[in-house]
């Protein structure tokens, strides 16, 4: 059996920490009754209530909104264009100051020959029309022939050829001039300006003054009796007469050079190419008729 002391000592330890004994007091005799009668069997709980289905939940009502009105679709905005560059003005023309490219009337006096003229003038670049030009065309024939033809300027043809009407206009002046009796060796052809304007163009009226001291020395050189004109520019830039060549075919008129030359009007044979009527040819063959008199009897026909 354990020291009483010891116990003593275990009693008071538990005591401190809130036990009152080491063995728990005996039960009393009501309690050990109670504890010895029967148990009486619980009462039947009620039986659960089924449960009942969750109802199903109502959507709340929406509201409807009203409409927004409908927008009009945005124009597509097409980007402005940048604004165009103004085309720079074209530059205006300076002629050359070298006797080469543009000679002095003193050079074109002295020339005392057709072939030292054309030595002369054969770099001309006096006008716009020499920077465009392939061949200088400065006119071929013979230097003391006695009929003269001017027409307007080199086409296509003459600019690759050098040569004063060569193609379907120069065969048809070719036969113009058999059809008097005469060959194209006989007289002399020349142009109002020696090189071709752009796109056959009419020559402008600055570009024509720059070669007219050029063709009235040809004139000096040649000295011809009666000079045709074929179409209305030679008509207009040697003569000064403005009315048109349809008007003024036929009629006589003068050049004030070298004592005075009787020059004939007529038509050009492009244009003769262009109406080939019976009363178009008709006309050119009765003007050359007058002109080929007029060699023949020294008065016009």
């Amino acid at each position: 059996m354990s020291d009483p002391a010891s116990l003593l000592a275990w009693r008071d330890t538990l005591a401190d920490l809130g036990v009152m004994g080491l063995v728990p007091p005996p039960f009393t005799e009501e309690e050990l009754a109670a504890l010895q009668a029967p148990v009486a069997p619980p009462e039947p709980r009620p039986a659960p209530l089924p449960e009942r289905p969750a109802l199903p939940s109502r959507p709340e009502p929406r509201v409807a909104r009203p409409a927004e009105p409908a927008r009009a679709p945005e124009p597509l905005r097409t980007p402005r264009p940048a604004p165009a560059a103004e085309p720079e003005a074209p530059k205006a023309f300076v002629p050359p100051t070298d006797p080469m490219g543009n000679p002095p009337a003193e050079a074109l006096a002295a020339a005392g020959t057709l072939e030292a003229l054309e030595a002369c003038t054969r770099e001309c670049m006096a006008c716009p029309l020499g920077a465009g030009r392939l061949r200088y065309v400065f006119g071929e024939g013979d230097p003391g022939a006695r009929m003269m033809f001017i027409g307007e300027g080199p086409g296509k043809d003459e600019d690759l050829q050098g040569r004063p009407f060569v193609g379907k206009a120069g065969e048809l002046l070719d036969k113009m001039i058999a059809s008097i009796g005469l060959r194209r060796e006989q007289v002399y052809i020349a142009n109002v300006v020696k090189c071709r304007p752009p796109d056959n163009r009419t020559p402008l009226p600055d570009e024509a003054a720059r070669c007219l001291p050029i063709l009235r020395r040809q004139i000096e050189l040649i000295r011809p009796k009666v000079i045709v004109t074929l179409g209305a520019t030679p008509l207009r830039e040697l003569l000064g007469v403005s009315q048109g060549i349809t008007r003024m075919r036929g009629q006589w008129q003068q050049l004030d050079q070298a004592g005075g030359i009787p020059v004939m009007p007529t038509f050009h044979p492009a244009y003769v190419l262009r109406q080939y009527t019976q009363d178009v040819r008709r006309a050119v063959y009765q003007d050359l008729l007058a002109a080929k008199a007029w060699l023949e009897k020294g008065e016009p026909g």
